[in-house]
């Protein structure tokens, strides 16, 4: 008798995470624990390295060094990335992580592992992060890639569960593959691109074309004024140059900016009546 997951009954033993035909696929894998972990990631990866498809992880580095340990000197063949780092900001996991390395290799089917979401994702950083989720669902449309991502099911809060099963339209759990009932990556996506509430006392300043240079030059002396340190803050330099000349030049002439200090980080957002929908 037929299982009525979607392809369970021929499923292989460690979920069914593998692409069954040529295509796009973007499954959330759901885990509890090392062993779950690994039975869910490396099988994966090692039918991906036989069939000699180019195969790239990117997930927390005590994640990483679990996963290098289990291939041992098949890991060499693997481009790991601590996505701790190179995802610190989730809006640019698609362009620098997931495309960076898919984009290199057109010509053959490419899987990676992606885990952008584990325990310690701020509040701030956390909405761009699903976001991402749904994004890769239009970032990949129409190419032979496979994006598994990986879910901590034992330590993060079921709302984060919720977001993975909107944002992918296959789940894997448990060692069972199944069909998101909830997949609507688009209300996911609306819903999490909203501004955020900036605390009493944060810094306000609207720019236009005429103020560009202004309006960084405030956010610089508000982030020293809230403790930031130089090097940093010729990382804001950047950040607000970029943010404020976009919005001006693709996003109806100007908008408003806004910084506060959150903890050790410091946020700024900048609002528009732009809308993005093109990862």
């Amino acid at each position: 008798m037929r299982d009525s997951t979607d392809d369970a009954s021929s499923a292989p033993p460690y979920g069914g995470a593998g692409p069954a035909g040529p295509g796009f696929a973007h499954p959330a894998f759901f885990y509890r624990g090392d062993r779950e972990y690994l039975a869910g990631t490396v099988p994966f990866i090692q039918e991906g390295l036989s069939a000699s498809e180019p195969v790239a992880v990117a997930v927390p580095a005590p994640r990483l060094a679990l996963i290098a340990a289990e291939l041992g000197p098949a890991a060499d063949a693997v481009h790991l990335v601590d996505m701790t780092l190179a995802g610190r900001n989730p809006g640019r996991i698609i362009p620098s992580v997931l495309r960076a390395f898919a984009d290199a290799r057109t010509d053959v089917r490419v899987r990676i592992v992606g885990e952008p979401v584990w325990p310690g994702r701020t509040a701030a950083e956390y909405p761009a992060c699903v976001q991402h989720e749904a994004l890769i669902n239009e970032a990949f449309d129409g190419r032979d890639v496979v994006v598994l991502c990986p879910y901590d099911a034992g330590a993060l809060p079921a709302d984060v569960l919720d977001d993975a099963r909107a944002t992918h339209p296959f789940l894997v759990d448990r060692g069972r593959r199944s069909a998101s009932d909830a997949y609507d990556p688009r209300k996911a996506l609306d819903r999490c691109n909203e501004p955020l509430l900036p605390p009493p006392g944060a810094a306000v300043f609207r720019y236009d074309a005429d103020t560009l240079p202004a309006a960084r030059d405030f956010a610089l002396a508000e982030a020293r004024e809230r403790g930031t340190d130089e090097v940093r803050l010729q990382d804001l330099a950047l950040v607000v140059a970029e943010l404020t000349t976009n919005s001006v030049v693709h996003a109806g002439g100007g908008g408003t900016l806004r910084l506060w200090a959150q903890g050790a980080q410091i946020v700024v957002q900048v609002e528009d009546r732009g809308r993005l929908s093109d990862p």
